[in-house]
């Protein structure tokens, strides 16, 4: 039994088993009430021996902080925290340096970038461009309360404008995927795969963050949007997609695998491809638990599941299906292959270029990069230099990590 309560750490009498290191008292415990300067038990004292654990309250922040300045607490989004509980999440900021400047710093460096007859918009994609989420959003708080100013409005349409949804100054990760959720929602059609990216690349914990933040910014649920606006088989499948909070631990059933893989091919093999079961185990099961589905599927009948999906590779549904696969499956290739083709068109696709490089350079851009090398023998910043143009090219480049 442990000597000393959890509740001690707070300043707090435990009256439960916890606090009593000799087991319960001999005489009943009368339950505590709170009085306006602590707790106590009327008329009822420990043991002998056995004294009440109380801690001294914690210290309040020293008188030199900072009276205005935001307290930096961690960023339960950053890259650096997602590596702790994901070992395969390790190869998204390469390129940040491990130590910046101190924030003040950083929001001097840019209102003087401001200054003048015009903007020096490579000081500031030099700031901007090398910080992570956590760290730019200190700098935006820190410089609207120095200076009194909104950064995105100083920034102006010359950079802000073509990062629309995906700019790399934005308030966070989860407040970047409303908004395209929200404008994929609204200008919905066939092609567009920002809902699935959101719903399979990310994790459960980050999904609900974006629909908390639509939530907030919208005044409707992501639900609600995507029903008012997606129409027919793409509805019935994107509205569970986006409502899941699915599973996020390792644990799989082998045996449902198994089951499950068998139930994916029957309706396969019967072209039912909106089928409720399909939908039903794309939506609500973990991806470990997807993953073992796909690998029982590929032993079973010896070819990968999206080999099954390409009867048709003109229609649309399939190919979304097909996406949220190898969302699950390959990430990194899967976006390797959305920026390949958006860099081989006729014109560039500046708004998948922009999504994949501004929500993927904190998580896996690096295999992103060496999937992009391997599959066309070119680098990835020189073909993103090649197809794009003055400061939009240039902060591109400084997220690839290019020097």
């Amino acid at each position: 039994m442990p000597t000393t309560s959890p509740l001690a750490h707070f300043g707090i009498e435990d009256m439960s088993l916890a606090g009593w290191p000799a087991g319960w008292p001999a005489t009943p415990i009368v339950k505590a009430r709170r009085s306006p300067q602590t707790l106590h038990t009327p008329d009822r004292t420990p043991p002998p021996g056995v004294c009440s654990p109380r801690a001294p309250r914690p210290p309040l922040l020293p008188a030199t902080y900072p009276p205005r300045s935001p307290i930096p607490f961690p960023d339960p989004t950053d890259a650096a925290q997602r590596s702790k509980r994901d070992p395969n999440r390790r190869n998204g900021d390469a390129h940040r340096p491990s130590s910046v400047p101190a924030v003040a710093e950083d929001c001097e460096q840019l209102h003087k970038a401001f200054e003048g007859w015009g903007t020096n918009e490579e000081l500031i994609i030099s700031i901007l461009a090398h910080r992570n989420a956590a760290q730019r959003r200190a700098i935006r708080r820190a410089y609207a309360d120095v200076y009194g100013k909104e950064l995105l409005r100083a920034l102006g349409d010359e950079i802000h404008g073509k990062f629309e949804g995906g700019d790399p100054v934005d308030a966070g990760p989860a407040e970047r995927d409303a908004v395209l959720a929200n404008e994929e929602a609204k200008k919905w059609h066939p092609g567009g795969r920002a809902l699935v990216e959101i719903a399979c690349a990310r994790t459960p914990a980050q999904l609900f963050a974006a629909k908390q933040a639509y939530h907030d910014r919208f005044k409707r649920s992501l639900e609600e949007d995507v029903a008012a606006h997606v129409t027919g088989d793409f509805r019935k499948l994107l509205v569970p997609l986006v409502s899941a909070y699915r599973y996020d631990g390792p644990e799989v059933n082998t045996s449902l695998a198994h089951s499950e893989a068998k139930i994916l091919h029957e309706k396969i093999d019967k072209k039912a491809y909106s089928d409720e079961e399909i939908i039903r185990i794309l939506t609500t099961r973990s991806k470990a638990q997807l993953l073992a589905t796909f690998n029982s599927y590929k032993d079973q009948f010896g070819h990968a599941i999206n080999k099954d999906l390409k009867a048709d590779p003109k229609d649309e549904f399939l190919a979304t299906l097909r996406a949220i696969i190898r969302c699950f499956t390959c990430p990194d290739r899967y976006f390797e292959k959305l920026i390949r083709l958006a860099l081989g068109g006729v014109g560039t696709d500046e708004d998948a270029l922009t999504r994949v490089i501004t929500t993927r350079a904190e998580v896996d851009l690096k295999l992103i990069k060496e999937a992009y090398q391997k599959r066309n023998s070119v680098p990835l910043e020189r073909a993103v230099a090649k197809d794009t143009t003055r400061d939009y090219e240039d902060i591109l480049l400084a997220l690839l990590g290019a020097e």
